[in-house]
C-alpha cells in the first residue's frame, strides 16, 4: 500500500507555510514608500509579491495533501473496524451482512454481488447481490452463477484481481477470495454510485486487504455453520434412540 504522509507531519508543515506567508506579508507592509529610490521601490515589492505567491502555492498544496490524508486514514480506520467485525463472529449471515456493508460503505458501490464456489468448477452460489432486483438476462441472476462473465471466470481461474472491464463484461471489478492458494468466491462490482466517479489505486489496495480477510471469515463460518449442523444432527439422533 502507497504510505500515506502522517497528518501530524501535514499540519507541521502547513503551519511553517502559514508563518512564511505571513512574514511576507509583514514585509510587504513594511516596503519603502512611492518617493524612495526607484530600484528600491519597483525591485522589493516585486521580489516580496513573488515569494509571497510561492508561499500560497506551497499553502494549497499542503491543504490538499492533509485533506488527503485525513480521508485515508479515516477509511482505513473504517476498514480496521470492518474487518474486526468479519472475524468477531462465526455466523455466516452476519459475515456476508459485514461484507455488503464495507462494499457499499467504503467502496461505494451500488450494485454488486458475493459468489462462493461450489467445488472446481466455475459454478457458484450467489450468496449476496444488492441492486440486481429485475434483471433477469444477468448471468448473476437466480441463486447460482454458471460462468458468462468473462473477468469473473478468469478470475476464478487465476486468482487475479481485475478492476479493468474485460470486452463483453459486465463487472467494474472482479475480487478473488483466495485462501491458502485457492480461489473459494469473489466479490463482483457491477456498478458505483453516482457521486464515485471510478475505483482508484486506494480503492484497489482496499480491495485487497478486503479479499484476504472476508475470504478467511467466510471459510470458518461455512465450516462452522457445517460442523455446527452436523452436531445438531448427531444431537437428534441421540435423543432419538434413548427415546426409543
Amino acid at each position: 500500500m502507497a504510505r500515506v504522509a502522517s497528518p501530524d507531519h501535514l499540519l507541521g508543515e502547513l503551519q511553517s507555510a502559514l508563518e512564511r506567508a505571513g512574514q511576507l506579508l509583514e514585509e510587504l507592509k513594511a516596503r519603502p514608500p512611492a518617493s524612495a529610490a526607484a530600484g528600491a521601490a519597483t525591485a522589493r515589492p516585486a521580489d516580496l509579491a513573488e515569494r509571497l505567491a510561492a508561499a500560497e502555492a506551497d499553502l494549497g498544496e499542503l491543504s490538499t495533501r492533509l485533506v488527503d490524508a485525513e480521508r485515508q486514514r479515516g477509511r482505513l480506520m473504517n476498514l480496521y473496524v470492518a474487518t474486526y467485525q468479519l472475524h468477531a463472529t462465526l455466523d455466516l449471515d452476519e459475515v456476508k451482512s459485514t461484507i455488503a456493508e464495507i462494499v457499499r460503505e467504503l467502496l461505494g458501490a451500488e450494485r454488486f454481488v458475493l459468489l462462493l464456489r461450489e467445488g472446481e468448477t466455475v459454478e457458484c452460489e450467489v450468496a449476496l447481490a444488492r441492486g440486481l432486483d429485475g434483471e433477469q438476462g444477468s448471468p448473476f441472476a437466480g441463486r447460482h452463477y454458471r460462468g458468462g462473465d468473462p473477468a469473473v471466470d478468469r478470475t476464478l481461474a487465476d486468482g487475479v484481481l481485475r478492476m479493468d472491464p474485460d470486452e463483453g463484461s459486465a463487472s467494474l471489478a472482479a475480487v478473488p477470495l483466495r485462501v491458502q492458494g485457492m480461489t473459494v468466491g469473489v466479490i463482483v462490482i457491477l456498478k458505483l454510485f453516482d457521486h464515485k466517479p471510478s475505483l482508484d489505486t486506494d480503492d484497489r489496495d482496499l480491495l485487497d486487504l478486503l479479499a484476504a480477510h472476508a475470504a478467511s471469515a467466510l471459510v470458518a463460518a461455512r465450516i462452522y455453520s457445517t460442523t455446527d449442523r452436523k452436531l445438531r444432527t448427531l444431537e437428534s439422533l441421540i435423543q432419538l434412540v434413548r427415546g426409543g
